[in-house]
């Protein structure tokens, strides 16, 4: 059984991120989407509340799983029994980022491999941050998002 993680913050989940998953889930056994915890952003959400998020919009999906981990990604994997790391990449300004971040999970456990998925074209500019952005400033988030989470993700912009 071929078992992907799929690590972020998803500090909103976003359209470009479900896509991911939706391809993932196609390839892999199955795809653990993992929150991890970033110790250097604050969050709009807490940990807890972005696993339900996440939950809710991947329901449809028989082979995925949401879970949070704070620690090191390859202890998180060894702990699942997953060899492979999913990261979806945009646009080539990701790519030295993912692939620093691929070499040291391979040095830190070399059973670990990093596959990347290029992203659907149509969200290749499209990050939580911007989705944020957006929001604070009462642009339209639809088609950022699911549309399942476009109240959540409002109210809690406002403060509600």
């Amino acid at each position: 059984m071929k078992i992907a993680v799929y690590p972020g913050s998803f500090d909103p989940i976003t359209n470009g991120h479900l896509d991911i998953i939706a391809r993932g889930a196609k390839v892999f056994d199955e795809v653990i989407v993992v929150v991890l915890v970033n110790v250097d952003k604050k969050g709009l959400f807490k940990v807890e509340e972005r696993v339900e998020l996440i939950k809710r919009v991947t329901k449809e999906f028989s082979n995925v799983r949401v879970e949070f981990f704070n620690g090191l990604l390859v202890d998180f994997m060894r702990q699942k029994k997953a060899t492979v790391i999913l990261k979806g990449l945009r646009a080539v300004s990701d790519f030295e980022y993912e692939f620093q971040m691929a070499l040291m999970n391979n040095k830190l456990d070399p059973e670990v491999e990093t596959v990347f998925m290029m992203t659907n074209a149509q969200y290749s500019y499209l990050s939580s941050s911007a989705v944020k952005q957006v929001a604070k400033f009462g642009g339209c988030i639809r088609e950022l998002v699911p549309d399942e989470i476009i109240v959540d993700i409002i109210s809690r912009i406002k403060g509600e």
